[in-house]
């Protein structure tokens, strides 16, 4: 089995059957099979497999186990020299698995790969970083980034002054689309499943790194990645789980002193604290303007 393609879905029928489409079109360029695993959707996940792709192995939890529970769920079901980790709003370009392979096939020393994920629109996903620092956690996604839109901490972060147009090594790689192969895995260990949601690619990453593992985009292929067709579901939720990880992910590998601790952690706190503020404001002030809309039409 060349690939092993593992799917974490939670109520995302639409977008889980265009993924596995994508996927069926280009099967038969080598031997792979795919595991979904449903962290216990409410919608018609289920039945899209069932109906539209029975030869899929399915996993169900009767709950949401998290991305990183799931995930090794899958991997341990896995049989493939490589194993993609796969988000359900991804859309494949034709023969992407193929290449994508065979671009592994000539870096033995790298353990991840990640394609290039762009928006449904063809913009560029910035989706190989640097490892994350406080600079960028204080001036991405929060009212100070607003404010001084030039700071360099998310810029370097997200490496936006490069063009993304050749492969090269990277700190890390976003999960929605990323390939690893066996022995890596088999060295480094699984996901961590202590991450619920977040950072569980960025310490799987890490530990990469640590054990003498590259990790490799590639942007010859291209991905289609919606984003949030989950996420979006529960807002609230995900940025505090997400902001857990965040703390999860210093205390593992960058904590060195206890102070140091209780002051990143205030720090993190208050920046979930004022995302959430920033969401539950623009909601407010739209459901507000829906009056006023009426009036004019």
């Amino acid at each position: 089995m060349d690939l092993s393609i593992c799917i974490v879905s939670w109520n995302v029928a639409a977008d889980l059957r265009k993924c596995l489409e994508s996927i069926a079109s280009q099967s038969d360029e080598l031997a792979l099979e795919v595991i979904v695993v449903d962290n216990g959707s409410t919608d018609d996940s289920l039945q899209v497999v069932r109906r539209h792709s029975p030869s899929v192995t399915l996993i169900e939890n009767e709950t949401n186990v998290g991305f990183a529970r799931a995930t090794n769920q899958a991997l341990e079901a896995a049989s493939g020299r490589y194993l993609l980790l796969l988000n359900p709003d991804c859309v494949l370009s034709a023969h992407a698995l193929r290449r994508v392979v065979e671009f592994a096939d000539t870096r033995g020393d790298a353990g991840l790969f990640g394609p290039k994920l762009v928006y449904p629109d063809g913009r560029l996903q910035y989706s190989c970083r640097r490892f994350p620092t406080i600079k960028a956690a204080i001036f991405r996604h929060t009212l100070f980034g607003r404010l001084f839109p030039r700071a360099a901490g998310p810029q370097d972060y997200l490496m936006a002054t490069w063009d993304h147009a050749e492969a090269r090594e990277v700190d890390w790689l976003s999960g929605a689309c990323l390939l690893a192969r066996r022995e890596a895995i088999e060295d480094v260990g699984l996901l961590d499943d202590r991450f619920f949601w977040g950072s569980e690619d960025v310490d799987w990453a890490y530990r990469m790194h640590q054990r003498g593992w590259k990790v490799v985009y590639f942007p010859e292929v291209t991905v289609v990645h919606a984003v949030g067709a989950s996420t979006d579901q529960a807002v609230a939720a995900t940025v505090l789980r997400t902001h857990r990880s965040m703390l999860r992910l210093y205390r593992k590998h960058f904590c060195r002193w206890p102070l140091v601790w209780l002051l990143v952690a205030a720090g993190v706190w208050a920046r979930a604290a004022l995302i959430l503020g920033q969401y539950w404001l623009r909601g407010a002030f739209l459901k507000a303007l829906r009056p006023l809309r009426r009036r004019t039409r």
